[in-house]
């Protein structure tokens, strides 16, 4: 089963910025450009990090006011987060400002992986990298909630084809499939009872599907048997392996 990959809706024309690239240029780059972030690169071309309005903003808050009395600061006591901080205060460069190391994807990831990177590491923006780190484009959620556009018919299609008579060895109406705003239906019999997670898994990873719905049922129970005994089948068989 094909998956859309970062490729297929990364933007290859990248904005970035280099290591000594001043600050007013990141920020007129980000105003310019509508965009809340970019990466830094070397001079090899590869990223080294990431600047985000956040690092920006940041760097405006911890900005010494002149007109505020001044503090007296314990530095033994300050924890790392905090000296981060103060140190971008002073950030007169992308390279002092940006936040590291980067969070990259290549260009081959799915765009289920790149989701899952985006929300485990709380960005908004992935760059994409070659197998040498160096930056080849760079792909936003809006990018990645393209593939839930995908018409319910396109869905349906893939499903039959590939869960159904692929991977299960089915004939294209053997089982029901419904499609509405994403969300999969599954309904009918199957032969045996261990087919039905194999089924529902290879449906919810195909893209653009949002939820599955389990109606399916089964003639055989062959829960109590091993691998070696039950008559795999087709692709089913290393999903059966694997479930």
């Amino acid at each position: 089963m094909k998956h859309s990959k970062i490729g297929s809706v990364m933007t290859g024309e990248v904005v970035s910025a280099r290591y000594g690239t001043p600050f007013k240029e990141v920020a007129e780059r980000l105003s310019e450009h509508r965009i809340s972030g970019l990466p830094v690169i070397d001079t090899d071309d590869k990223v080294v990090g990431v600047v985000s309005e956040t690092d920006l903003l940041a760097r405006e808050a911890q900005t010494h006011d002149p007109y505020r009395p001044a503090r007296r600061l314990r530095l033994p006591r300050m924890s790392r987060a905090a000296r981060k901080g103060r140190a971008k205060a002073t950030a007169r460069t992308a390279g002092q400002l940006m936040s590291t190391p980067p969070v990259c994807v290549h260009a081959d990831n799915t765009i289920a992986e790149g989701a899952r990177r985006m929300a485990q590491h709380k960005v908004e923006r992935l760059p994409v990298v070659d197998d040498e780190d160096r930056l080849v484009g760079i792909v936003t959620r809006r990018d990645l909630l393209q593939v839930f556009l995908r018409a319910d018919d396109d869905i349906r299609r893939e499903v039959i084809g590939q869960v159904l008579v692929r991977a299960l060895w089915l004939g294209p109406l053997a089982i029901k499939v419904d499609v509405y705003d994403g969300v999969v239906t599954l309904e009918g019999q199957l032969d045996r009872r261990s087919e039905i997670p194999v089924a529902l898994h290879m449906t919810r990873e195909i893209d653009g599907v949002v939820a599955v719905v389990d109606k399916l049922a089964y003639r055989l129970d062959d829960s109590h048997l091993q691998p070696n005994d039950q008559a795999l089948r087709g692709v089913a068989d290393d999903w059966l392996r694997k479930l």
